[in-house]
């Protein structure tokens, strides 16, 4: 047995030196690195081996030492050949650029606008006379099905979505969303893609899917962007971003810094009916803020098969806001009671980070591959906030004793997670992939309430709260892809173990859940021939609560008004089933049907007794939809385009709900238009305009109304082409708001929300440098966790 092992020993031994690696680099007469060379190593007149530069870099295995001619040939240079003596640590050449050259002809397919993959939608940038020449912002507003609303809401299909750049979240939100985005240049981004039903590699959690790819240039070489902007509403805000990568040689450095400074209103009128009085408030609030975000990365090419990366994001934000709210109690005859005048005011505080370490490597011949991500991501946030509340007869004495609270909360979360990802390829039409990821949540929430007299405090502790919550989650996949003539195909199935608990220090109570779920996934695609193409697809997928959601603490909004989290919340599950047809990929048919069982949401509850109104979060009952989602992408000319989104739908609302039930049924519609103009291509001057309507819908016992808005933009190539220079004109007819009413049993409420929504921005971007490099694509491992911390 010894023996055996020996032996085995010399001969992997002898295998391992019977061949030696050559190391190099290519560069042009100024240095540059260059990528694609051809290089060559001869004995005797015959080919020993060949290789390809990448990134200027390229390694060569030769059997023996011993002299060798070596060639290195480019298209556009001039051929290269020395004779060289080996073994040597490194070898440069140098390639001289042709004198002679012939013009390029260079034969590409142009991909569509829009292509429908098997299990996405994927918007490709680079062919959008919409999207190009702007920001990357601008080019999510214009991907297919997505939804932006007055508060830089996105929204896919109706969905929630989560946002990725590059397979990494971006732990970011409305207006700061769109203030990172809009400092990123979208001749950065090559495509966008939208996942409806997310496939089993992405976590079980969440609805759909938008991620943002970048350009891969694997030039050498620097590359800034500038950007700055001013918008104008009640107030004036502004934003600045710089965007930055840079490679060289085996290292690639990239990030980008945001800030941006936002003030705006917002209007929230209640009218609550109570039987024998009749409450009518009129609220109006206002926001400031400032918000940093930043991300840097370095990547280390370890070897032509290895990569180790270091990323790492970070957002801070500071808020102040007050608000006053007038509520005029009245009999049912409309006599005036008395009034209510309610101050809130207070400040945020919050840091969010995020810590990712990864490793990846290819193996044999890139086909399999290995992805190892470590995460660690901190969140703080601390809160202090005052209500101040008195209550008013019709003569202006006052009708009872003063309310003054002071409640400081403060958040801690940390998530800690680990995946690995493999992936192997059989044969020519098959892949195999397979992972396993773990997680650790852990959420310390703590609520203070004191009542003030001047600056002495009183601790309510009855009122105080301390709320820890851990989650776990253990999981695995494997997915099989692949075709088979006209047919393509991919199936998944992800297992995911969960245990959480919620304790509430205060009153000593735990609440405990463990559950394990298997959660499938099904696409298939049958394409007869280049011009039809029919998709079916099918997930059964899982929606955790966000973590703010199961917080118990009593938030106060006046004596009358409070808001409770729910620990005992449980999550919802969600089958999702959709068949479409694509006619040359410029007009879609889709029909869908969506469930979702022990939908969990927020509810009010008005007690009719006590004058006062609870709001909570439940799990209901069965929340449905089905129906029908048409797009089309027109060009009417050859300088004007429009992209049409139509969809008609069903909804189904049903659930016991306190005493009673319900099942409600309606049919709504939403549509957007989206017409771009090409006015004059020497400037790159364009025009846009975008239309959006949303009919009345519901949502358990809430109906809304409808609401619409449109929005102007027009832009233009400055300082030699290197500037973008834009004049944007959002909800023009300032029509975006949300009207909500419940009549449910002895409940009659109605509410009417409006943040500001009508902005003219001015912005001006500007690049620097010529090459491009961007980072590469890695998903970490804590990306749905940290989603659910917002």
């Amino acid at each position: 047995m010894k023996n055996t092992i020996l032996f085995l020993l010399i001969c992997i031994s002898g295998i391992m030196h019977s061949q030696t690696v050559v190391k190099g680099t290519v560069k042009d007469t100024d240095g540059q690195s260059l990528d694609a060379v051809t290089v060559t190593l001869l004995r005797d007149n015959k080919q020993v081996a060949s290789a390809f530069s990448d990134l200027g870099n390229f390694s060569v295995r030769y059997p023996e030492a011993g002299s060798y001619r070596v060639t290195a040939t480019l298209s556009g240079y001039q051929p290269l050949e020395m004779t060289v003596q080996l073994p040597q640590e490194n070898l440069v050449l140098t390639l001289k650029k042709s004198e002679h050259l012939i013009q390029e002809v260079t034969v590409t397919r142009k991909k569509p606008l829009i292509e429908r993959k098997i299990d996405r939608v994927s918007f490709n940038v680079e062919n959008s006379i919409i999207a190009s020449g702007g920001s990357a912002w601008e080019a999510l507003t214009k991907a297919p099905g997505v939804q932006v609303s007055s508060n830089n809401a996105v929204s896919a299909n109706r969905k929630n979505v989560r946002i990725y750049m590059d397979g990494k979240p971006l732990q970011l939100s409305g207006d700061d969303l769109a203030a990172y985005l809009q400092g990123m240049p979208s001749d950065q981004v090559a495509q966008i893609e939208i996942f409806s039903n997310p496939p089993a590699r992405f976590d079980a959690e969440g609805a759909s899917v938008i991620n943002i790819i970048t350009k891969k240039a694997k030039k050498q070489g620097f590359n800034v962007s500038l950007n700055g902007g001013v918008t104008q509403g009640t107030y004036t805000g502004y934003t600045g971003n710089t965007t930055f990568n840079y490679r060289k040689n085996r290292w690639n450095l990239y990030g980008n810094y945001g800030f941006t400074h936002r003030k705006t209103i917002q209007d929230h009128n209640t009218f609550i009916n109570y039987g024998s009085s009749l409450w009518a408030g009129n609220n109006r609030s206002g926001s400031n803020s400032d918000t940093h975000a930043y991300r840097v990365g370095v990547d280390y090419q370890v070897s032509d098969h290895q990569v180790l990366g270091f990323l790492m994001t970070g957002s801070n934000r500071k808020s102040r806001s007050e608000g006053h709210t007038i509520t005029r109690i009245t009999s049912p005859a409309m006599k005036l009671d008395s009034l209510l005048n309610t101050d809130n005011y207070g400040s945020t505080f919050g840091n969010q980070y995020a810590y990712n370490l990864n490793y990846n490597l290819k193996l044999d011949s890139s086909r399999s591959s290995l992805n190892i991500d470590l995460d660690y991501s901190p969140f703080r946030n601390a809160n202090r906030s005052f209500t101040d509340n008195i209550s008013l007869l019709p003569d202006g004495s006052q009708a009872s004793d003063f309310f003054h609270i002071y409640t400081p909360s403060s958040q801690d979360i940390s998530i800690v997670s680990g995946k690995a990802d493999y992936n192997f390829k059989v044969g020519k039409n098959l892949e195999v992939s397979s992972g396993i990821k773990y997680s650790s949540t852990r959420s310390i929430n703590i609520f203070n309430y004191f009542n003030r007299d001047g600056s002495v405090l009183t601790a309510v502790e009855e009122n105080r709260n301390h709320f820890t919550y851990r989650e776990n989650v253990a999981s695995a996949y494997a997915s099989v892809s692949g075709s088979l003539g006209s047919w393509t195909f991919q199936g998944g199935l992800r297992g995911e173990y969960t245990r959480t608990s919620g304790y509430q220090q205060t009153l000593n109570l735990l609440n405990e859940r463990n559950y394990f779920k298997l959660f499938p996934t099904v696409f298939l695609q049958y394409k007869p021939n280049g011009r039809h193409e029919f998709q079916l697809n099918y997930a059964y997928r899982i929606q955790r609560p966000e973590y703010n959601r199961l917080n118990p603490a009593k938030r106060f909004s006046s004596p009358y008004s409070v808001y409770v989290g729910n620990p005992a919340l449980q999550p919802a599950f969600v089958r999702s089933v959709e068949a479409g047809y694509t006619y040359k990929q410029k007009y879609n048919l889709t029909a869908y049907y969506t469930s979702t069982r022990d939908v969990f949401t927020n509810i009010d509850v008005q007690d009719n007794e006590t004058k006062r109104y609870y709001g909570t979060q439940a799990n209901l009952g069965l929340s449905t939809m089905a129906g029908l989602r048409l797009s089309a992408q027109v060009k009417p000319a050859s300088w004007w385009e429009v992209n049409i989104i139509a969809d008609g739908y069903r909804q189904r609302e049903k659930s016991a709900y306190l005493s009673g039930s319900y099942d409600y049924h309606m049919i709504s519609f939403s549509g957007s238009v989206n017409q771009s103009f090409s006015l004059d291509k020497a400037s790159g001057l364009k025009a846009e305009i975008n239309g959006t309507y949303n009919s009345a819908g519901i949502q358990g016992v809430y109906r809304a109304r409808a609401n619409s808005f449109i929005d102007l933009g027009v832009k233009m190539n400055v300082l030699k082409k290197a500037g973008t220079l834009s004049l944007s004109v959002t909800d023009v007819f300032n029509k975006n708001n949300n009207q909500v009413s419940i009549n449910f049993q002895d409940q009659q409420s109605r509410f009417f929300y409006q943040r500001e929504s009508r902005f003219v921005t001015l912005s001006l971007l500007y690049r620097l440098g010529k090459n491009v490099a961007a980072s590469r694509s890695r998903t970490t491992a804590s990306d749905e966790e940290r989603k659910r911390a917002q």
